[in-house]
């Protein structure tokens, strides 16, 4: 099954009252979903380089990084980045990575959020027992602290396609 990265992401992005009582948001946000490829450089050694992915087959890694810039003359609070984990693909355990965030997980649809160590998911039987990482249906992150103006930061992870 091959899916089409530009529809897989779906973004949220919330902010403290006051900012959003504005006319207009100022913070802006920019994602894309990009596939690590190695390039031979001109002095024959191996890097590797992202480029935007369109299509991605069963096994192909997907790095989805967010970045979000206060554009604003106001220092921007509460800012909170929510993802779903796109159809078809399982979240990369540890890959997830955003500087100056506090990151947890949902494993029932965005529901509820936690760190890995406390991330449960009930069984058929209804027994609890830990999350695997391929069952993170969402990512959550916050920002510590207020980001100022003309300050870019980032935030992203790593799926595998089912």
């Amino acid at each position: 099954m091959r899916i089409l990265v530009g529809v897989a992401l779906a973004l949220v992005l919330q902010c403290g009252t006051a900012l959003c009582a504005e006319p207009s948001n100022p913070i802006v946000l920019k994602s894309i979903g990009e596939t690590e490829i190695e390039v031979r450089t001109p002095q024959g050694t191996v890097e590797k380089q992202r480029i935007p992915v369109q299509k991605a087959p069963p096994g192909a890694e997907i790095i989805y990084t967010t970045t979000f810039a206060n554009q604003g003359r106001k220092p921007a609070g509460n800012v909170v980045l929510t993802n779903p984990i796109p159809d078809h693909t399982a979240y990369v355990g540890g890959s997830a990575f955003g500087e100056n965030c506090a990151i947890t997980y949902s494993a029932d649809g965005g529901k509820t959020f936690a760190v890995p160590d406390a991330l449960k998911v009930r069984t058929a039987d209804g027994r609890e027992r830990p999350a695997l990482a391929s069952e993170y249906t969402h990512i959550h992150w916050v920002y510590k602290g207020e980001l100022a103006p003309g300050k870019v930061g980032t935030a992203g992870f790593r799926v595998l396609v089912k």
